[in-house]
């Protein structure tokens, strides 16, 4: 995932120069940040699901969340 952050990073300090990207360089940043941005929701999903609310002791954790967890066997109850 670095090595996709740092390609996009460099496509676009190139976009700001007077050369620009190429079309090809273009087609590569749109399917990079697609890339990215799909590994950051599965990212990002995965950590939701692990998750546990705790409100003054009580677990409070949406029941949505609570059935992801039991389908993955993350959870006993």
């Amino acid at each position: 995932m670095v090595a996709v952050r740092e390609r996009i990073n460099e496509l676009a300090a190139k976009a700001k120069t007077d050369a620009g990207l190429t079309e090809a360089e273009t087609k590569e940043r749109a399917e990079l940040r697609e890339e990215f941005l799909a590994n950051f929701r599965k990212s990002f999903r995965s950590q939701v699901e692990m998750l546990q609310v705790y409100d003054d002791g009580n677990e409070v954790t949406p029941e949505k969340v609570r059935q992801i967890q039991r389908d993955k066997g993350l959870r006993d109850d």
